[in-house]
């Protein structure tokens, strides 16, 4: 594995299984909208760390959950085109047995190069955390 390779890995895992703060609308079940502290004073206007994962660990595993999980890592990914680290990210997320979500993230450079991303235990990750 390329020192590139390791680093894109890291900041993929970083961005998607670090929780960034609840938006304003978002339903919570308590005052807790978790987020990282940094993301009060962030360098960048709006810049916000992580992922909105974290909401989804009350839930079941319905259809409008996976949509939710990949509008989520979208979310949590897009600094990575937006910065000119990689060209385009795709995510696809899927059922994993009976009580599981698989995530890929495929990542897409300049050059054409590609490196796909399996997180095959994603569900567990999230209500791990």
């Amino acid at each position: 594995m390329t020192d590139r390779e390791q680093l894109l890995r890291r900041a993929v895992t970083i961005s998607l299984f670090s929780w960034r703060r609840a938006n304003d609308d978002d339903d919570l079940d308590d005052s807790d909208r978790q987020g990282w502290w940094g993301d009060s004073v962030p360098t960048v206007a709006g810049d916000q760390i992580g992922s909105r994962l974290w909401l989804l660990r009350r839930r079941s595993l319905v259809p409008d959950t996976f949509k939710d999980a990949k509008g989520y890592a979208d979310e949590a990914l897009a600094w990575m085109v937006a910065d000119g680290i990689v060209a385009a990210v795709t995510v696809t997320v899927e059922r994993y047995g009976i009580n599981g979500m698989r995530m890929r993230v495929l990542l897409i450079e300049a050059n054409g190069e590609t490196l796909e991303l399996a997180f095959e235990d994603t569900w567990s990750l999230i209500n791990a955390l």
